[in-house]
């Protein structure tokens, strides 16, 4: 429908509306069926259970599609772009396809612009050793952030995040301070994994991540985190609700609602939402300071990013929570500072995840402040290189963790 729809917009330019519509309706019916039937189906359950009533709506149970969230989002930007006239519609059905469903981000993103991605499957690719080699340096890179750090990080935060009733604290702050880590580590480390792929065969993708922990504010730290999808919702869902040129209410509004619709896109659970409208209240509230009086709360840059950390590792507990009772009650027992035992499991796991965090954090530190990626890859010497390969396959075998599950963002 959607490759129809783009050949329809340009052909029949009066009536391009209408054909966008149909393309939208049908990328959102498809989320809408088998993402969140049987959410809004519960909820409807639980609301006119309270008057009294049965709801005799079936269940559904089907497999949620691969990528689901990613590629339809990815499918109605193509429409889009076309419909403004930004994009010519793509008449090879396959070219267009690969587009959709191009395999090294299918699954978690980036999530593609048809500007940056149509032309090159109409490109010529040679074979080039040094872009190869480059490739394969970011996705080396990608698999340390997943095995060494994200994986090992995990089995601290899986341990206290299923009995969070259970422990201190100081136990459940460490927990979520590592979560923070682990689904950065996680989701970028994909996300260095397809850009590296693609770039192996040929291809250039989008940056995604660009150490968002060293953001000084909330607003920042979205321009820096999951930056596909950030610039998605400013381009097609902030910018036509009107944005910033609107009233000031209806401006914090626009904000907070495009945060809703975030924490909803990440999966059917009032865990995303409020973890959504969490950095909407976030964002806007730093926004209301800012007004007040600028210079009032001017702070040291050090100092906002560690507020900025606090704040969004704070929301962290929502998303990474099973369900809203353990959500407050994680966030509960920080906020009144629960006392008891600090949980540290087995200590030599929970020494490799602190020389990891510790790893990644000097790694990160020289890239934002001295403007360098990982140099000894990419050093001069050859020897140097050749060092730095085996430095990091050595932390993959010895203290990667290979049985940690999928990535955390496929489940969207």
């Amino acid at each position: 429908m959607d490759y129809f729809a783009g050949l329809l917009i340009y052909k029949y330019y009066q009536r391009r509306r209408f054909f966008l519509i149909l393309s939208l309706i049908a990328n959102i019916g498809v989320l809408a069926v088998f993402k969140y039937y049987n959410f809004l189906n519960a909820n409807l359950s639980h609301l006119i259970g309270a008057f009294g009533y049965k709801n005799h709506i079936p269940y559904l149970s089907m497999l949620l599609p691969i990528g689901l969230s990613f590629h339809t989002f990815q499918a109605m930007s193509y429409t889009i772009e076309v419909y403004r006239g930004k994009q010519k519609p793509e008449k090879h059905f396959g070219i267009y396809a690969l587009y959709v469903m191009f395999f090294p981000q299918l699954v978690a993103g980036p999530i593609e612009r048809p500007q940056n991605m149509l032309h090159q499957f109409h490109e010529k690719h040679d074979f080039d050793y040094y872009r190869i080699v480059s490739g394969l340096k970011i996705m080396l890179w990608g698999f340390v952030k997943k095995v060494v750090v994200a994986d090992r990080l995990a089995i601290y935060v899986n341990t206290v995040y299923s009995h969070p009733d259970k422990h201190s604290a100081i136990t459940l702050a460490v927990a979520t301070i590592f979560f923070s880590f682990q689904i950065y580590c996680d989701f970028s480390g994909y996300s260095d994994i397809a850009v590296g792929t693609a770039k192996v065969l040929g291809y250039n993708l989008m940056l995604n991540f660009r150490r968002p922990y060293f953001a000084k504010d909330i607003r920042e730290f979205w321009s820096r985190w999951h930056i596909s999808l950030s610039t998605w919702f400013r381009d097609y869902l902030y910018i036509p609700l009107g944005g910033n040129r609107v009233s000031v209410p209806r401006w914090y509004l626009n904000l907070f609602i495009v945060f809703v619709v975030s924490g909803l896109w990440h999966g059917a659970n009032w865990t995303f939402i409020i973890w959504g409208a969490l950095h909407g209240c976030f964002i806007v509230l730093g926004l209301i300071i800012q007004k007040i009086s600028p210079k009032k709360f001017a702070v040291p840059g050090f100092i906002n990013v560690l507020i900025t950390f606090v704040l969004v590792s704070f929301a962290w507990i929502f998303f990474r929570a099973n369900n809203i009772h353990d959500a407050f009650t994680v966030a509960r027992s920080i906020l009144i500072w629960k006392k008891g035992p600090f949980f540290v499991g087995d200590v030599n796991e929970f020494s490799y995840s602190i020389f990891a965090l510790v790893f990644l954090l000097l790694v990160e530190f020289k890239q934002e402040y001295f403007n360098t990626s990982f140099s000894l890859l990419y050093n001069n010497n050859k020897l140097v290189r050749q060092f730095a390969y085996v430095l990091l396959l050595l932390m993959i075998i010895t203290i990667g963790v290979f049985n940690g599950g999928q990535f955390i963002y496929f489940q969207f």
